[in-house]
């Protein structure tokens, strides 16, 4: 029916944001389902990092459409709008953390929002309708950029660019976020994010593309003194401001389920399910599952009783009240 290319060839708008004939290795992949507004007709989708994902020695420019949110006509596939939260990525910050609609005053006014906390560190706020950048604010520890700009640009410190020495950036590649599924609650109007402190050492290592290869351009580790831990945060939707954060032992790999019951279900990488008060973060039951959990619960009601389900290892667990 239709087909969008994230990264636009000769005579497409966009192409000239790639040097020389970089963009025929772009990479730029759209590998996390977008979501879509009925109303506006429009789907959102958030694009992957460009290639070779740390090094930019030779792909100079913005590097159009890699880590941004398009917006496109669900019928026609035409791009309505974009918005480029990393141009010329050096940390493999893709975009494509879940985007989540939401209709809320803004200034005092109506607006459709768009909010995504997003893998290279910052929250960001925009109007759905026309891609307008309305807020950014870091919800973690971010070196890499010292701010965003009024035009949604980052302000990028160039001191930390991966070089043969090696430098330690925040958030390491894995990001401040990454795939796993954020949720809204409109009770709370909190932003439920799972993070991650990492921080990693970025060495420059430009190789040649050879087809079916990892095209990396960098060698990155986690720095060796600090051990990586993580949190879900619950953050103000509209501001991106932390309001509670309860901490993960490790690195976290599942999302978050925010019910109307007011209560947060969460899982960690050591095995832990764990259920959570929507306001305050307070621990309120947990129970080990046995594996490390890389997705998040989902809940459904079958003859008149509510579940709760979610894989850990080879095992899929269910629960429910009496």
């Amino acid at each position: 029916m239709w087909r969008f290319e994230t990264v636009p060839g000769p005579g497409q708008p966009g192409h000239e944001t790639w040097a020389g004939e970089s963009w025929k290795t772009g990479g730029v992949p759209a590998w996390i389902t977008g979501t879509y507004d009925p109303d506006l007709n429009l789907i959102y989708w958030p694009t992957g990092n460009p290639s070779p994902s740390n090094y930019g020695g030779e792909r100079g420019g913005d590097n159009l459409y890699s880590n941004c949110m398009l917006a496109l006509d669900a019928n026609t596939g035409k791009l309505k709008w974009y918005f480029q939260f990393t141009p010329h990525d050096l940390y493999d910050y893709d975009a494509t953390q879940i985007p989540v609609l939401l209709d809320a005053d803004w200034e005092g006014h109506p607006r459709k929002l768009l909010i995504q906390a997003n893998r290279n560190g910052f929250f960001y706020v925009l109007d759905r309708t026309d891609g307008k950048f309305l807020s950014a604010k870091a919800f973690g520890n971010v070196t890499w950029a010292k701010s965003i700009s009024p035009d949604g640009r980052p302000i990028v410190n160039n001191s930390l660019q991966p070089n043969p020495a090696g430098t330690r950036v925040c958030p390491g590649a894995l990001g401040l976020t990454n795939w796993y599924a954020p949720s809204y609650s409109p009770e709370t109007g909190l932003l439920y994010v799972a993070t991650s402190n990492e921080c990693d050492i970025f060495t420059s290592s430009p190789q040649p593309y050879r087809a079916g290869h990892d095209f990396l351009g960098s060698v990155y580790v986690p720095d060796p003194v600090e051990r990586p831990t993580g949190a879900l945060k619950a953050l103000d939707a509209l501001t991106g401001t932390e309001k509670w954060s309860f901490p993960y032992f490790s690195n976290p790999n599942g999302g978050a389920l925010s019910t109307a019951g007011g209560v947060v279900f969460a899982g960690d990488s050591d095995g832990n399910f764990i259920v959570l008060d929507a306001k305050t973060g307070h621990d309120l039951w947990h129970v080990q599952l046995g594996a490390a959990i890389y997705s998040t619960a989902i809940t459904f009601e079958l003859d008149g009783r509510q579940y709760v389900v979610i894989p850990a290892g080879s095992a899929l667990f269910a629960f429910a009240l009496p």
